[in-house]
């Protein structure tokens, strides 16, 4: 009995202990979480896509309360977005200019050919990691959809011809497209861009390896470049580059490349 009374009141003086041991700790090391913060993530759309680089929008409101971040990262958010952050931090909104994602290859399942059968882990990265990709063309899309499936936003849907295909009217640029494809097959394009852009990420110098492994592929012809009339076009790392600050969308080099590998930005994105 007296065995039991004993260890009840060691219990209760341990707990005792522990309790203002914890009471004092918490006072110690407290940490005032800024108010701003939940007002912030209120503000905020909430579908932690990460596309502003933060751990969601809870990690970005915590960045904009403490002044490391900008207040125009949020690109689902958009304009009023940015407007409403910049009101509640008191500092000068940033203009932001919406942007989509643009998939830079053409290589359906018709016009690229795969390099045999593949029974590996059903992902693009997994494809790319074990096998080097599905495709007799390095840079072209395994057709997987990894894309699709990190899109908050269901503007990302895989097509009968084995790509990506973007819905504009919902794509917002968040970028988490951009981040997951191992091949880098996604730009973002800002909606207001004219002129044009090649639909193609092979580097490879070779020709005739390149028309072996699509029909569409850019094959280096450089058609493009001499064809230009305001000499806004010039090879970088064997992929055709527009200098938009001169092309006048006159569309001479869609009309010249013999591949048929460039477009009109604005032919496919609707412009605001």
């Amino acid at each position: 009995m007296l065995s039991i009374i004993i260890t009840l009141i060691f219990s209760v003086i341990l707990a005792s202990v522990l309790g203002i041991a914890l009471g004092y700790f918490k006072v110690k090391f407290n940490v005032e979480k800024d108010p701003r913060v939940a007002e912030l993530e209120g503000i905020l759309p909430g579908v932690n896509c990460g596309g502003c680089g933060y751990p969601g929008c809870s990690g970005y409101a915590e960045a904009l309360a403490k002044g490391i971040a900008p207040v125009n990262l949020c690109s689902p958010g958009g304009k009023s977005v940015s407007d409403a952050i910049a009101a509640t931090l008191g500092v000068n909104a940033v203009s932001t200019e919406p942007v989509v994602a643009m998939l830079l290859c053409q290589g359906t399942k018709d016009v690229a050919k795969d390099r045999g059968t593949y029974v590996g882990i059903k992902t693009c990265r997994g494809a790319k990691i074990s096998a080097g990709g599905t495709k007799t063309c390095a840079y072209g899309c395994a057709g997987f959809g990894d894309c699709v499936a990190v899109c908050q936003f269901d503007a990302l849907t895989m097509g009968s011809d084995g790509l990506p295909h973007v819905d504009y009217l919902k794509c917002t640029g968040c970028g988490m497209c951009v981040q997951e494809c191992p091949q880098q097959l996604f730009v973002l394009v800002p909606k207001s861009r004219k002129g044009s852009l090649v639909l193609c990420s092979n580097r490879t110098t070779a020709k005739a390896s390149v028309i072996k492994a699509c029909k569409t592929g850019c094959i280096k012809c450089e058609a493009c470049v001499r064809a230009c009339p305001e000499h806004c076009i010039s090879m970088v790392n064997g992929i055709p580059v527009t200098d938009y600050s001169k092309c006048t969308s006159c569309g001479i080099c869609v009309e010249k490349c013999p591949t048929k590998c460039y477009q009109l930005i604005q032919k496919t994105i609707p412009q605001i």
